[in-house]
């Protein structure tokens, strides 16, 4: 298993618009094949700057997902929001303390 961490930087005017569209399909995406946790988190210092954590079974999972009807649709719609570049990183996750 590793984490896919999503850094998106938005439109301050089209934040609004990201969150709705988030909401309608979070269900979507964790319950894609392979996915196990998905978390969106939002910068305390820059309402602008979102992160996307997602936990996936395998590499082959991620590029599923990625090459899904339901990510095309998902990436059109919010890659218009945004206000800088978004940047992505595929980690192994080393330790976990709850």
């Amino acid at each position: 298993m590793f984490v896919r961490i999503v850094k998106m930087r938005f439109q301050e005017d089209k934040i609004d618009l990201f969150l709705t569209n988030f909401n309608q399909v979070k269900e979507k995406i964790r319950g894609f094949e392979g996915n196990a946790f998905l978390e969106l988190y939002q910068d305390k210092n820059d309402p602008r700057i979102f992160f996307t954590y997602s936990y996936w079974q395998t590499e082959e999972n991620l590029e599923n997902y990625r090459n899904s009807v339901l990510f095309k649709e998902v990436w059109n719609y919010t890659k218009k929001l945004f206000s800088d570049k978004p940047e992505a990183w595929s980690v192994d996750k080393i330790a976990s303390l709850i």
